[in-house]
């Protein structure tokens, strides 16, 4: 590396230290919990009720089959458990992805943090300069 490698990386590590003292990254229960609140809490406690019933139900047709002793019933209640456990999977993924959506949108506030911090640095080193 050159010394101007050096600089970079010394200038973004001192950066990287006084932004963690700002933004500390939350742990994954506290990210997930943070889903239930904000202007979309009131959609995820719904998709998160109804994920929970819809999984409930296919157990409960997951048993029914289990236990039935037509194989056409089986099938039904088979089929019944299979579509009821994809509509649990998709609850999943749709909660996961904001989820990620967060973790991005906190990613762009701590860039706008440091871009702040820049600037008023910048504003600070222009005012104490002669002209």
């Amino acid at each position: 590396m050159t010394k101007l490698d050096d600089l970079i990386e010394d200038a973004l590590t001192h950066e990287n230290q006084t932004l963690s003292g700002h933004s500390v990254e939350p742990g994954y229960f506290a990210q997930a919990k943070g889903l239930f609140h904000g202007p979309l809490g009131w959609v995820m406690w719904l998709v998160y009720i109804v994920q929970v019933l819809a999984f409930a139900a296919a157990a409960f047709s997951f048993w029914q089959m289990l236990i039935v002793l037509e194989s056409v019933m089986a099938v039904r209640w088979g089929i019944g458990a299979v579509l009821l456990f994809l509509f649990t999977l998709s609850g999943k993924s749709f909660m996961g992805s904001h989820l990620e959506a967060n973790r991005i949108l906190r990613e762009v506030k701590r860039l706008e943090l440091r871009l702040s911090m820049m600037e008023a640095a910048k504003a600070n080193d222009s005012v104490g300069e002669p002209k």
